[in-house]
């Protein structure tokens, strides 16, 4: 078999588990003696190409990632690092002809066979039009924190956020706690509530809002938070926990930055209202401490959990045989604990088309076993 070239780019914002997909690509591809360049900062890297920044062999990726000296020679230590080795960019659309001139230029000089593109939803859906254009060989790896990409039970990332969220969960519930206060932790996710959802179950979350299922936060909504707190302090506990994606709106169906802040300011008011109508079991509330905190892009950081890495080494090997056997336009997918591969344009249909509807290419079912799980807790979701 005569050497192919080819490219990996990672594209969109960054997750653990990335540079191990790096890792498992230019491992396997070594094996058969191909060659891979890393393509820096996503489509970036294609323009710098075609503005002479870099040459082809500056790109070239080895074995190792790492040039250690000394005892540390040949140490392999990608698999265990987050980020990105190539750099990764979150961008709309080239919609300015001469960039995207630039990129097919760039991607042309290379000289690919075909393009591992590791990305989100909104990655895929950007590259997969330049690639139309340029009639480019891809295999997408999907890779995300939100987790909401179509067709994959599972996307790199994932795992180890849920984790890093639970963490920061377990270690709020005591600070809460020991000052009897409410805390409401903001999650990441966009329109997606997968994150929200699963650290909340496995932080031990009493109340977890996300878009799905609490599109926004009416006033049906905030009092049924305040319900669920004051059956909290009657049952002798006198702190709570509150996990909201970053995904709910406001009472006026607005996007809010600050949406955990909107809701400890909506509960504050809604409890002392609640009181005075001469509801007393509301007072208790009024002066409660509550606080509000965003967990931001800790949890796109740390070590990848063991099972992203294995995950992030199955896809990208999956991605090489893929480009052995000649088959292209395919996405590398996680499903009923196995790794499989399908065609990657009915999946830029979904993308594109609930892009333009403003909603989620894969959304929590709302029937599905997490929620009632959640349910059976007794955490209230904020359904009306």
């Amino acid at each position: 078999m005569g050497t192919k070239r080819i490219g990996i780019l990672t594209s969109g914002g960054d997750c653990p588990g990335l540079n191990a997909i790096i890792r498992s690509v230019v491992k396997a591809s070594a094996l058969k003696g191909w060659e891979v360049y890393g393509i820096p900062y996503g489509t970036d890297g294609f323009v710098e190409v075609a503005h002479g920044k870099y040459q082809a062999e500056d790109l070239l990726l080895t074995k190792h990632g790492y040039a250690l000296p000394g005892m540390l020679k040949g140490l392999d230590v990608l698999q265990f690092l987050s980020g990105s080795v190539l750099g990764s960019l979150s961008k709309g659309h080239p919609e300015q002809p001469v960039i995207a001139a630039a990129i097919l230029k760039g991607y042309a000089m290379l000289d690919l066979e075909a393009l591992i593109v590791v990305g989100g939803d909104g990655s895929l859906d950007i590259i997969y039009d330049l690639a139309t254009k340029g009639n480019w060989h891809i295999i997408a790896i999907p890779k995300t924190i939100d987790n909401d990409v179509p067709f994959t039970d599972l996307a790199v990332g994932f795992s180890t956020a849920v984790d890093i969220v639970t963490q920061a969960l377990y270690d709020l519930t005591f600070t809460a706690a020991s000052h009897e206060r409410i805390i409401i932790v903001q999650v990441m996710g966009r329109d997606a509530g997968h994150l929200t959802l699963h650290a909340g179950i496995a932080g031990g979350a009493d109340i977890i809002l996300i878009p799905e299922i609490t599109p926004c936060l009416t006033p049906e909504v905030i009092r049924g938070c305040c319900d669920q707190l004051v059956n909290l302090r009657q049952s002798g506990r006198h702190f709570a926990l509150i996990v909201i994606s970053e995904g709910v709106h406001d009472q006026n169906e607005q996007k809010n930055k600050y949406i955990a802040d909107y809701l400890t300011e909506k509960i504050s008011q809604t409890s002392q209202h609640l009181c005075e109508i001469k509801d007393p079991s509301f007072c208790d509330l009024t002066d409660l401490d509550i606080r509000a905190t965003t967990l931001g892009h800790l949890q796109r950081s740390g070590t990848p959990l063991s099972f992203d890495r294995l995950l992030a080494t199955v896809f990208g090997i999956k991605a090489v045989e893929l480009i052995e056997q000649g088959i292209y336009d395919q996405v590398v997918i996680w499903r009923n604990g196995q790794v499989e591969h399908t065609d990657l344009q009915p999946i830029i249909g979904i993308i594109k088309k609930c892009h333009q509807e403003n909603r989620c290419a894969f959304p929590v079912d709302k029937d599905g076993f997490m929620v009632k799980t959640a349910k059976s807790l007794g955490i209230y979701l904020g359904e009306v």
